[in-house]
């Protein structure tokens, strides 16, 4: 959390740190009323999680607000995420500029935030268990981290960008235990998808377990473990080359996309430098869907210190 919050907002961090234990908090309510019964205008009864939840929403909103009036009326924007918004809106340097809003800033820090915090962590957890499950290519990631980056170099930098194996393992991670399993997404105008007429507001849901899985798109292997269709790039790895969404795609495609990767990518590398793990007799495969998809019992695993190995 507290890279998350460095990145989006700066040294000064630490005033908004109630933001993030909100964010955290949110995200559990968000989940909760995935179970709320059917009922039109039922998120808008006074109940204790809806005041609780609108009590959340205007706590976030003001205090990003906040933080955005200060830096404007300094002139100081800074070399975070925020500072970037900023420096592209009264620059009019980025594409449509002029048109980002305060509003779309709160937004986009929102998301950045929940992309980057329990997403990235249950990504690490399903690849350290991908890892443990099939020691072969648990060994074939560390030789390739090791040959990029010496015991002596920490795994930074653009060499990230050579450790296609890690990269390969990560897509893979994503495509069969993806942190979301469904995304929603609000149609702003009257459309036409495949011959079918969607009237404007219509909430759509994009089952992704479902698509990572559907042997039609992905092969008869679909249900295996196989990072090798990723060799030649994410986009060309099924039938279709927007089957994967772990991420989105189009105009709202995840903010922190590239950020959760490196962040995951830096701290798989520094385990596997240092460690070897296999999974723990008392593991219990069971994958369970709250806000994330996490293992249901925790992922006990069997750790080994290569360098007293060695």
């Amino acid at each position: 959390m507290r890279v998350i919050a460095r990145v989006m907002l700066g040294k000064n961090y630490r005033e908004a740190w109630e933001v993030f234990m909100a964010g955290r908090e949110q995200l559990k309510l968000a989940a909760y009323a995935f179970a709320d019964p059917p009922v039109p205008g039922f998120r808008y009864l006074p109940t204790r999680r809806n005041r609780r939840t609108w009590q959340l929403d205007k706590l976030v909103r003001s205090k990003i607000t906040e933080i955005i009036k200060a830096r404007l009326a300094s002139s100081v924007y800074g070399d975070d995420l925020l500072g970037q918004m900023l420096w592209l809106q009264r620059s009019g340097a980025g594409a449509n500029a002029e048109n980002l809003s305060t509003e779309e800033m709160v937004g986009e820090c929102r998301t950045f935030f929940m992309a980057g915090y329990e997403t990235s962590a249950n990504l690490i957890t399903w690849a350290m268990f991908l890892l443990a499950s099939h020691p072969r290519w648990q060994e074939m990631v560390r030789d390739e981290v090791v040959q990029e980056f010496p015991a002596h170099k920490p795994p930074l930098g653009d060499g990230l960008g050579k450790l296609k194996l890690l990269n390969m393992l990560l897509w893979e991670t994503l495509r069969l235990y993806g942190p979301l399993s469904f995304l929603q997404r609000k149609t702003a105008s009257d459309t036409i998808l495949t011959h079918v007429k969607v009237p404007k507001g219509t909430m759509i849901t994009i089952p992704l377990v479902m698509l990572h899985r559907d042997k039609e798109v992905w092969g008869p292997d679909a249900d295996k473990f196989n990072p090798m269709r990723f060799q030649n790039g994410f986009a060309r790895a099924a039938k279709h080359s927007h089957a994967l969404l772990a991420f989105s795609y189009g105009p709202r495609v995840c903010v922190g996309q590239n950020f959760a990767m490196v962040e995951v990518q830096i701290v798989i590398a520094t385990m596997l430098k240092s460690f070897s793990f296999s999974l723990s007799p008392t593991y219990v495969h069971k994958p369970s869907n709250f806000v994330t998809l996490t293992p249901k019992y925790g992922l006990p695993l069997i750790v080994r210190n290569l360098q007293l190995t060695r």
